[in-house]
C-alpha cells in the first residue's frame, strides 16, 4: 500500500465527522475500501464554486471542513439561498434523480470537500451492504432537514424565522459533537437574509432584539445562546398558536 492511502486512511480512522459520515458502521476492511475511491479536492475559497445547477452529477460531495450554501438564481438574476451545509454533510442527494444537479453550490468560507464518484460509490453499495444502509441513513437525515426547513418557512414572523434557524443550528452542531449553545456562523448575515427571505435589517434588527433579551450573545460571527429554552419556547408557542388555530377550524367544519 502507497504512502498516500495509508495517509487518507489514517486521517479517515482519525476524523471527528466519521460517526456522521459515510463510515459510520463499517468494519477496517471496508472502510479501506470506500477510502481507495475518495478524492480529496483542495480547498474552495470563499464564494469559489464547487458545482453548478445544470452540471452533470458524477460525484457526490462531504463536506470535510468550512462551509458551503447552495443556490438558484431566478429570472430576474437574483440569488435565492435554499440551504447550508456544515462539515460531515453530504452535498450533491439533490442530482441522484435526475442525474444534474438541481442547484449551485458555493464555499461559505475557505472550505474542503471529499469527492465521491458516483459510479465507483454506486459499485461499493452493491458489494457492501452496511453502505448502503449509511446511504439510506444521510439520505433520511436529509429528509427530516428538509422537513425542518419547511416547518421554518412557515407563515412565521421575523423572530420565529431566526429563532427557528438558530435552534436547526444547534441541532446541527450537535450532530457534530460540538456544542450546542456556543458556534461560529460560516454564513454571513446577508446569507441568513437571503435564506430566511428577509431584510438583511430585519435580521440584524432580530439579532439585537434576541440579544437585548439576553436569549443569545453576538460577536461578530461567534453565536453563544444563554437560554436554549427561552429560545425554544419562541417556536413553540408559535406551534401551540398553529395548532389552536386548526382545531378551532376543525370543530367550526364539523
Amino acid at each position: 500500500m502507497n504512502s498516500n492511502i495509508a495517509t487518507i486512511i489514517t486521517t479517515c480512522h482519525t476524523c471527528q465527522l466519521s460517526d456522521l459520515c459515510l463510515p459510520y458502521g463499517l468494519n477496517v476492511n471496508e472502510i479501506e475500501s470506500l477510502e481507495h475511491i475518495i478524492r480529496n479536492k483542495r480547498p474552495l475559497q470563499a464564494k469559489q464554486l464547487l458545482y453548478s445547477k445544470g452540471d452533470e452529477c458524477k460525484s457526490l460531495y462531504v463536506v470535510k471542513s468550512g462551509g458551503f450554501r447552495s443556490f438558484l438564481i431566478n429570472a430576474e438574476g437574483s440569488e435565492q439561498t435554499i440551504n447550508f451545509y456544515l462539515p460531515g454533510e453530504l452535498m450533491g442527494l439533490d442530482a441522484l434523480f435526475s442525474g444534474s444537479f438541481c442547484s449551485s453550490i458555493d464555499a461559505l468560507v475557505t472550505s474542503a470537500v471529499c469527492e465521491l464518484p458516483l459510479n465507483r460509490l454506486n459499485e461499493l453499495c452493491d458489494k457492501i451492504p452496511n453502505l448502503q444502509h449509511q446511504m439510506t441513513r444521510v439520505l433520511s437525515k436529509e429528509i427530516s432537514h428538509n422537513h425542518d426547513q419547511l416547518v421554518l418557512f412557515g407563515n412565521n414572523s421575523a423572530k420565529i424565522k431566526l429563532a427557528s434557524f438558530l435552534l436547526i443550528l444547534s441541532k446541527r452542531y450537535e450532530l457534530l459533537g460540538c456544542s450546542s449553545t456556543e458556534f461560529n456562523l460560516t454564513m454571513r448575515r446577508h446569507d441568513i437574509a437571503n435564506f430566511l427571505s428577509l431584510s438583511d435589517e430585519t435580521v440584524s434588527r432580530q439579532f439585537t432584539a434576541l440579544s437585548k433579551d439576553k436569549i443569545i450573545s453576538v460577536n461578530q460571527r461567534a453565536i453563544k445562546i444563554l437560554d436554549l429554552d427561552l429560545l425554544k419556547s419562541i417556536v413553540e408557542h408559535s406551534e401551540e398558536e398553529d395548532s389552536l388555530f386548526f382545531n378551532k377550524r376543525a370543530s367550526k367544519a364539523m
